[in-house]
């Protein structure tokens, strides 16, 4: 169970969170929750997400439930840097789609007092470390890995798997192209 911390006699200490798990899992909304507890505190937050992420609205980040969150979208993690503007929480939404230097910019940021919050896939579609997801998981402080429901068992799901043919790593999708899986589903139909 993930605790949030909060710094001590008003001193801002930065730190990053990492909210993964497969497609379906509740990733972002739980970011989102995270967002509007901090929002409602009057606390400012700067949200981002990848630009290749048009799946429900150009800029807002946007659950598959339909909870949505003012965002600012971005083409490389670079770009972020240039959209902070002292903001005590920057969130990212859809991590694995970013570049390497991502791990840069949350480092940086963390080290300047700065809460980073990140959701992102763990797994790409054939069960691999996706992007630069474990690297982001290694160096947070807190992961909560949240699991969806396998829709061939009932069990926790933690695989993404992909039903259409196309093989390439990313492939912007939801319902029509993925399903979540338990590790045994995951196992009869990808192989």
């Amino acid at each position: 169970m993930f605790l949030e911390q909060f710094p001590e006699n008003g001193v801002q200490r930065g730190w990053i969170e990492v909210i993964c798990g497969s497609m379906f899992s509740g990733k972002t909304e739980e970011l989102i929750r995270r967002l509007k507890r901090a929002e409602f505190a009057s606390q400012r937050i700067l949200l981002v997400k990848p630009k290749i992420d048009n799946r429900y609205h150009k800029e807002n980040v946007v659950s598959h439930q339909g909870t949505s969150f003012e965002a600012v979208t971005v083409a490389q993690a670079s770009d972020i840097l240039s959209e902070w503007k002292m903001e005590k929480i920057v969130a990212i939404d859809e991590a694995q789609f970013f570049d390497m230097g991502l791990v840069d910019v949350c480092n940086q940021l963390a080290k300047q007092g700065i809460r980073v919050i990140i959701a992102g896939l763990d797994m790409d579609f054939q069960g691999v470390p996706f992007g630069p997801m474990p690297h982001l998981l290694a160096i947070a402080e807190y992961v909560t890995k949240v699991h969806a429901i396998c829709v061939s068992c009932g069990n926790l799901a933690q695989f993404s798997h992909r039903t259409v043919e196309d093989k390439s790593q990313v492939l912007v999708g939801a319902v029509e192209e993925y399903k979540p899986l338990c590790r045994t589903c995951y196992n009869k139909m990808a192989h």
